[in-house]
């Protein structure tokens, strides 16, 4: 609806409490369809004015925003917020913070508490906070503020949250460094040993997307033989278990083969303190060859899932690598 100024109003609900979530979204729907008064906040009716008119910004916004509010946080949160939440929505409405983020309880909860304690704001900027929101413990990134909400008491009752996930942009720019990085130094040398030094030396730089790698030369024959390795591979009993990685069907012509490492014990974790348990092997390939000259074995983060950006990245290091050694 628009006003006879052209400015954008609330749309006007007939249902209970429809002047507190306000709005026709779906967290405001939510809201008023939920049985209130089974909670511990109590019905909508005894709220205090100041946690009304929390919840009206909140849900007018189109920005992502959570609030707190009472002694246990009890999380509400707006419809832009609903995708950092994933399979947690919309179970979340009314939990408590500690219950809801108990994965990262140790991460956040200090900085609620220093909002209700001492009624200061908070601010962080793009913090890695690793959720289980879709079935697996996720490497996210989040820029957020607490800042506090003072109640009819005059005191900190709740706290505020504007936040913006940041996740998509940090791996994003972390993958592309290390590629710019790569490609810069492979550049400035010009022999093969040079060139697998630099790939030990900057792909072993960035542990998070490359828990470990392994670059196996493949030989006339077909058997593979490890001539780089990251992430502490080097030496390592799976480095030379030949069995395990792939060699003849990258020789057979498969673009990516995914290599199942959930049964192995013992692998090097990289940045992460989960170790890996997925691979995947890519060939290396020069420049108008058909044969593959070599292959590239990349752990996945345990933290991501291996989807269409990640092989791509690991698909375009095989690439450097293959300019690399036919320089």
């Amino acid at each position: 609806m628009r006003d006879g100024e052209g400015l954008a109003t609330p749309a006007v609900v007939d249902e209970p409490y429809a002047d507190i979530f306000v709005g026709d979204g779906e967290m405001a729907r939510l809201m008023r369809a939920k049985d209130w008064a089974a909670t511990p906040l109590g019905p909508p009716d005894v709220w205090p004015e100041a946690l009304k008119v929390a919840l009206r910004l909140l849900l007018t916004s189109r920005f992502e925003m959570w609030l707190g509010w009472g002694p246990d946080i009890a999380f509400f949160y707006n419809d832009a917020y609903r995708p950092t939440l994933a399979d947690k929505h919309p179970r979340s409405l009314a939990m408590p913070a500690a219950e809801l983020w108990s994965e990262i309880w140790d991460d956040v909860g200090p900085l609620m508490r220093k909002v209700y304690d001492r009624g200061e704001a908070t601010w962080n900027q793009a913090m890695l906070l690793l959720l289980e929101r879709r079935g697996f413990s996720e490497e996210t990134y989040h820029t957020f503020s607490y800042s506090p909400l003072i109640g009819d008491t005059g005191r900190v009752e709740g706290l505020f949250c504007a936040v913006s996930e940041e996740t998509d942009r940090v791996i994003s720019e972390r993958r592309m460094a290390t590629l710019r990085e790569f490609a810069a130094d492979l550049s400035a040398v010009d022999t093969r040993a040079a060139v697998l030094r630099t790939l030990k030396q900057r792909l072993g730089a960035n542990l998070r997307d490359l828990p470990f790698t392994m670059t196996f030369e493949l030989r006339d024959d077909g058997s593979p033989r490890l001539v780089a390795a990251t992430g502490g591979m080097d030496g390592h009993p799976m480095a030379t278990d030949l069995s395990r990685w792939p060699a003849g069907r990258i020789l057979a012509g498969e673009a990516a083969v995914e290599v199942d490492l959930s049964d192995v014990a013992g692998l090097p974790a990289g940045a992460w303190a989960r170790a890996p348990t997925l691979a995947l092997a890519v060939p290396v390939s020069a420049p108008g060859s058909e044969r593959p000259a070599a292959m590239f074995v990349a752990a996945i983060n345990p933290h991501r899932i291996l989807d269409s950006d990640y092989a791509g990245f690991i698909q375009l290091l095989a690439g450097q690598i293959a300019a690399g050694l036919s320089s």
